[in-house]
């Protein structure tokens, strides 16, 4: 049985995900970095290997229960996304010059009249969606295509932000849906994709089953030559009517005119052509193109077909200006959006959210060095320094479930306790816990200790990212623009 799901339930999904973000009890989301350690094949406790990849090619994440907890293992931190960091988006179509564009066309799809043939755009897509019928222009502009002079190269940029179609040099027609303002540019504007908007202006003087642009599929023969106007558009709107051009006997244009309103179909009958002075012309075909609802500009996210959802994070240098969480004294290879994660048992809301586990020492301690193993006396702990900040003599680290990494020898991962004195691998470096419960420099440490601000493991890990390396600096802003597809 021939079915389909349509676009609307793309939209749809995308419209519940951008409204969870805002909504009066909102699920809230954090975007994650870490793996500070590199990838390659990682030696278990029970002797075997597992290869995750290079850090020039990391292994593709898996959709999988180990790969969610692997995420938190190494997690270094995650900052919470706002509804402000949000938008609807549309892939990215630049107007360049000598392109052909395709049309706005209502039918990309269906069979053609008289045949089994589906309705095309003229760069081969069959789906609205796929076509290129929209642009983003050089002052940020967005327009639709209404016509393309006859499958012709756009040799003119569109200007003007006016409510009706616009007539370019080369004789295409757009329709200017919105502009891309610059705070839009800067936050939801890649290589590959652009933010959606609405201009109210444009949306609010929208009409509804409103005619644009008339089609001609065959031009037909035997009329007789001339303009005639006033010819009435038949279908289920009203106040459509069209001009005809005729000449050698034959169709060669047509203009929409009139106030035309509440069309869902429509069509032009060769009978009132020949009524209106064409003649005895036989065998034209023309397409009445018909409008989304609400007309052009009325509703662009679903015009635009725009189903993907674009969250914009910047990790600036070691955000001071949110505690410091954000370590600057190590690199990063992954990428986690968490849903609904947990700090101390309850939902998590902060901005931002140290995921490392953190020790004070005594003074006098050596100077650690990042991504070396630490082992510690009595306990036999074992975990991965990620950073060391002598001025304050914190220990951060992270615990994974490999050999050198958080387990010992026998395949035990246990926590670092008591002042038990730690011993870095590389550096040789020793220190004892302070054993005292404080807080320095935004972190809070109990008898020494202080664990990850963010719960291991818990809310749902939505996405995640392999990279290659991303080193950090205090200087330095990391910009994240995730895309996701509906």
């Amino acid at each position: 049985m021939p079915a389909i799901i349509t676009s609307k339930f793309r939209r749809n999904n995308a419209q519940q995900f951008e409204e969870s973000f805002g909504e009066a009890s909102p699920n809230i989301y954090y975007l994650g970095i870490g793996k500070p350690t590199s990838f390659g094949t990682k030696n278990r406790a029970d002797g075997r290997t597992d290869n995750i990849g290079t850090d020039s090619a990391p292994v593709t994440p898996a959709d999988s229960v180990q790969d969610e907890y692997d995420t938190f293992d190494d997690l270094l931190a995650a900052k919470r996304i706002q509804s402000s960091d949000v938008s609807f988006a549309a892939p990215r179509i630049n107007w360049t010059t000598n392109t052909t564009y395709d049309i706005y066309r209502h039918d990309y799809g269906n069979r053609i009249t008289g045949t089994t043939n589906v309705q095309a755009a003229n760069s081969g897509a069959t789906n609205l969606y796929d076509s290129n019928f929209y642009v983003l222009t050089s002052s940020f502009n967005v327009y639709k295509c209404l016509d393309n002079n006859n499958n012709s190269a756009s040799t003119s940029e569109p200007t003007g932000t006016g409510q009706n179609p616009i007539t370019t040099a080369d004789s295409y027609i757009w329709k200017y849906m919105f502009t891309m303002s610059a705070s839009a540019q800067a936050n939801f504007l890649s290589t590959d994709f652009m933010g959606v908007s609405s201009n109210s202006t444009i949306s609010n003087n929208a009409t509804d089953g409103d005619l644009n642009v008339i089609k001609i599929k065959a031009p037909g023969t035997g009329g007789s030559n001339g303009t005639f106007t006033g010819i009435p558009v038949r279908g289920d709107g009203t106040g459509g009517t069209c001009s005809v051009t005729i000449s050698s006997g034959s169709v060669t244009a047509v203009s929409a005119t009139g106030t035309p309103t509440g069309y869902s179909f429509a069509y032009v009958r060769v009978a009132d052509i020949n009524a209106a002075g064409g003649g005895a012309l036989t065998g034209a075909e023309l397409d009445v193109i018909i409008e989304p609802k609400g007309g052009h500009g009325f509703d662009p996210f679903e015009e635009l077909g725009a189903f993907f959802v674009i969250l914009n994070t910047s990790f600036e240098g070691a955000e001071t200006a949110n505690s410091g969480d954000f370590t600057t004294a190590n690199d990063f290879r992954r990428v986690a959006l968490i849903r609904d994660p947990k700090a101390s048992g309850s939902a998590a809301t902060t901005s931002t959210l140290r995921a490392t586990k953190a020790v004070r020492l005594n003074s006098g301690a050596g100077t650690f060095t990042s991504d070396e193993k630490i082992t510690q006396t009595n306990t036999g702990a074992v975990g991965k320094v990620v950073q060391y900040d002598s001025a304050n003599r914190i220990l951060f680290y992270t615990q994974t479930r490999y050999n050198d990494e958080g387990v010992d020898a026998n395949g035990n991962q246990t926590a670092f306790s008591g002042t038990n004195l730690i011993t870095g691998a590389t550096s040789s470096a020793t220190g004892t816990p302070t054993g005292n419960t404080e807080t320095v420099n935004n972190v809070s440490l109990v008898g020494g200790y202080s664990s990850s601000e963010l719960d291991a493991d818990s809310g749902d890990v939505m996405y995640i990212e392999n990279r290659a390396p991303v080193t950090r600096s205090v200087d330095q802003t990391e910009n994240v623009k995730l895309i996701i597809e509906f």
